[in-house]
């Protein structure tokens, strides 16, 4: 008798699903009452409550309270080692990473820093994000001078990667803070990405003479 295989499939698929509904609602509720009462005075008992979840549901999802708040953070440790790693033939990392970073900014992301004035607003009150968003800045490095690493074939004891990862990281780091600072001025994004796109072609520039052709794929 012939058996319909896509059947598990589906259910995987469906329960998937509904694991990133469930996560997605946590992370919403928890967001909004960030903002409404600040980071450090929200519980994850109100955060439960509100949700209508245990609040062990709640720590199952999010090992650390800062996870609700920040939930682009994987895609943001990632992002400048996979910006290298998926560059073109013939381009360098520098030019990589210039290019994507003028992308970020014309479509306002938020893996750049472009997130509104009330979640920049949240992130700055709070000393325990703005902590953990530090640290997230040198993950990022740290992941981006290992993806230099295996680009230029680098030797264990070489610093090249990491220098060079911390001359982009600096550039990035800035300019995130940049986006930041624009936000919390009140500047609508149109304006916020014509300012950064600037600036960043002059923090770019200044990297040139040394890594310009460093890393060409």
């Amino acid at each position: 008798m012939a058996t319909d295989s896509s059947a598990p499939a589906a259910h995987v698929g469906l329960r998937e699903s509904k694991k990133q509904e469930t996560r997605q609602l946590i992370s919403d509720h928890a967001t909004r009452l960030f903002i409404e009462q600040g980071f450090e005075r929200t519980t994850i008992a109100e955060i439960a409550e509100v949700a209508r979840v245990a609040k062990k549901t709640v720590t199952n999802y999010f090992a650390r309270k800062e996870d609700l708040a920040l939930d682009h953070q994987d895609a943001f440790v990632a992002s400048l080692a996979a910006i290298v790693t998926g560059r073109e033939p013939g381009e360098s990392a520098l030019v990589a990473l210039r290019g994507a970073f003028v992308a970020a900014a014309a479509e306002a992301s938020p893996v750049a820093g472009f997130a509104g004035p009330a979640f920049s607003r949240m992130i700055a009150d709070s000393p325990t994000l703005t902590a953990r968003l530090r640290d997230l800045h040198d993950l990022r490095e740290a992941a981006l001078a290992e993806a230099l690493a295996k680009a230029t074939a680098a030797g264990e004891g070489d610093i090249t990667p990491r220098a060079a990862a911390a001359l982009f990281g600096a550039v990035h780091r800035t300019l995130f803070q940049r986006i930041q600072e624009l936000t919390l001025a009140g500047e609508d994004n149109s304006r916020i990405a014509e300012v950064v796109t600037a600036e960043a072609a002059v923090a770019f520039d200044l990297l040139e003479p040394s890594l310009g052709d460093y890393a060409t794929a």
